[in-house]
């Protein structure tokens, strides 16, 4: 299995020099050289003249295309390679290349009454990759009689060996790959959207299981938002077997730009466009990326986010929009590694922070029961007097029906250790309240800031800790424009790094989805979209800023030698 490794440690220089990313595989050239002929015979039904797959000038699909099937030990009927992870910028012939890929396992299959199946993300996807392999067929006199197509069930069969394909879209179909020997999945990140996705996944790589000859294939372009759920972990693994990190049955071919060459708008050089665009001069027009740009640029950062992770295959970060908040061009770059929370350990940072800090305020938002609760431990670090800031936040488990958009992503910061997904009404609340708690007992607490139209239940749990607005431990902090200040000041502390925090990845979601709303005297936060696009933990930041910025004094002195563990009483 050594010879079958699939890691292309030397990726960075074959992409910047325009070579395949299909790394020196010892394939059954046999298998490969067979599969190659009858792919390149393939026509194209939808391009004038019809010209073969040969005659397109496809050449680079063709190490894909020799790695899928040249994989396959005839003699042992197993594939030695059985998933492939295909990472390719639109407009590369990237359907019509799947669709002919697929018609070629069918004529090929070996395997009586086999079952091939190929998810599309829409049913106007599905149709029109249905279009393009009956179209394939169609284009040939001898596959038209050989293959029969029932177009309302989008499912083609091959006379002879009993073997189907269907076309299924994800959002409207029943998808299961329970049977399949051969699965494709056209745009992984708009499929693993599903709220079954890994469901799905789990089933079609059982079937793998009991069809060792069988393969998965995903052909995907960059997601449109960070990547989430099942898509970010698909990619994840393909990059960690990439890069040799992990040894898999898989076979990573990602069109991406060296993180150090796309950051900071490097992709826009069109020297490198090729590199990523392979079918450039094809089905790929540079003058349409051009003008494209051109338009990006016009209209600001949001769009040029869009345009390089859809044609470009940049991976969409954070604060990336137009009218985003000032402050999220500084935040990744202030995670301060002490308060960095291992998912095993989510209190880590917690208890960094009151190590290190002489005063701590802690902020309250959020907490209906289609929303999250957010908190954040704003402590005043004790040598430097920075901010240091962790955070953490709780959700009902019927928000993963409510929100099923955001479900997989709350999931990720569920396993990150980030986020407390509870089913009881109350258990946030005493979690929450179990924090503040903790950081009182240490003579720590300055206050708690609360949005008030969240004080309601807090009040009586509060008050058995002796947190109280009579105390003048417990305030309600003004929202709206009356927030302006505490956002002002998280930038301008963020900008001179005099803020600094546990760089959670919830965070960095929640201050990518704060909005900004300028007016002609005040500022106030929003959020970028209705519903889903939730800021509970950034405003809990804010919430916490209010009273921070009040320079509190700490709630008592504590000696030096305590800090040395030597204290003697």
């Amino acid at each position: 299995m050594k010879a079958w490794n699939t890691a292309c440690p030397d990726w960075e220089d074959r992409i910047l020099a325009g070579r395949t990313l299909v790394p020196d595989l010892p394939l059954f050239r046999d298998e490969a050289a067979r599969a190659v002929r009858v792919f390149n015979r393939l026509k194209i039904p939808d391009v004038i003249g019809q010209p073969t797959m040969a005659e397109a000038g496809t050449e680079w699909l063709l190490p894909i295309v020799e790695a899928i099937f040249g994989s396959y030990d005839a003699a042992a009927q197993r594939r030695m390679i059985n998933e492939f992870f295909w990472l390719v910028p639109k407009k590369n012939s990237k359907s019509s290349g799947a669709a002919a890929i697929m018609i070629t396992i069918m004529i090929l299959n070996r395997r009586p009454l086999a079952e091939g199946l190929l998810i599309a993300p829409t049913k106007q996807i599905a149709d029109i990759a249905y279009k393009q392999a009956w179209g394939i067929i169609q284009a040939d006199a001898q596959l038209a009689k050989l293959f029969h197509g029932q177009h309302h069930i989008r499912l083609i069969t091959h006379r002879n060996s009993g073997a189907t394909m269907q076309i299924k879209a994800a959002d409207t179909d029943a998808i299961t790959g329970s049977k399949a020997t051969y699965t494709l999945i056209d745009e992984t990140h708009v499929f693993a959207k599903k709220p079954r996705a890994s469901d799905i996944f789990v089933e079609i790589r059982g079937a793998l299981a009991a069809r060792p000859d069988g393969f998965l294939i995903q052909v995907t372009t960059q997601s449109k938002d960070p990547p989430s759920g099942v898509f970010k972990e698909e990619l994840e693994n393909a990059r960690k077997v990439r890069d040799g990190e992990m040894r898999l049955p898989l076979l990573p071919i990602l069109y991406e730009l060296p993180q150090r060459i796309s950051a900071d708008g490097g992709w826009k050089d069109r020297k490198l466009w090729p590199l990523v665009n392979p079918n450039m001069g094809k089905s790929v027009d540079e003058s349409f990326l051009v003008n494209q740009l051109l338009k990006a640029e016009e209209n600001g950062a949001e769009a040029l986010a869009l345009l390089a992770s859809q044609h470009f295959n940049v991976e969409i970060g954070m604060g990336l929009r137009a009218n985003r908040w000032p402050g999220s061009e500084f935040w990744k770059s202030r995670v301060d590694h002490a308060l960095v929370s291992p998912s095993e350990d989510r209190q880590a940072g917690l208890r960094a922070i009151l190590e290190l800090c002489e005063v701590v305020c802690v902020g309250i938002d959020g907490g209906g029961l289609d929303d999250l609760f957010g908190l954040t431990v704003l402590g005043r670090e004790r040598a430097t007097r920075d901010w240091l800031a962790w955070t953490h936040a709780w959700c009902h488990d019927g928000v993963l029906t409510r929100r099923k958009s955001i479900a997989a992503r709350l999931r990720d910061f569920e396993r990150a250790g980030e986020l407390t997904i509870v089913n009881d009404e109350l258990g946030d609340i005493a979690e929450i309240v179990e924090v503040v708690a903790s950081i009182k007992d240490r003579g720590l607490l300055a206050c708690v800031g609360v949005d008030p139209a969240g004080l309601g239940e807090f009040i009586e749990a509060m008050a058995e800790i002796g947190v109280t607005q009579e105390a003048k431990l417990l305030v309600g902090v003004p929202q709206g424009y009356g927030m302006m200040n505490a956002i002002k000041t998280a930038e301008r502390k963020l900008a001179n790094g005099t803020l600094r925090h546990s760089g959670s990845s919830l965070m960095n979601w929640a201050v990518g989805n704060l909005k900004i709303e300028p007016t002609a005297t005040a500022i106030r936060a929003t959020k970028q979209n209705a519903g889903d696009a939730k800021i509970d933990p950034v405003m809990s930041l804010f919430d916490a800023v209010v009273p921070m910025s009040l320079n509190p004094e700490p709630a008592r002195t504590r000696s030096v030698y305590e800090s040395r563990d030597m204290l003697m009483v």
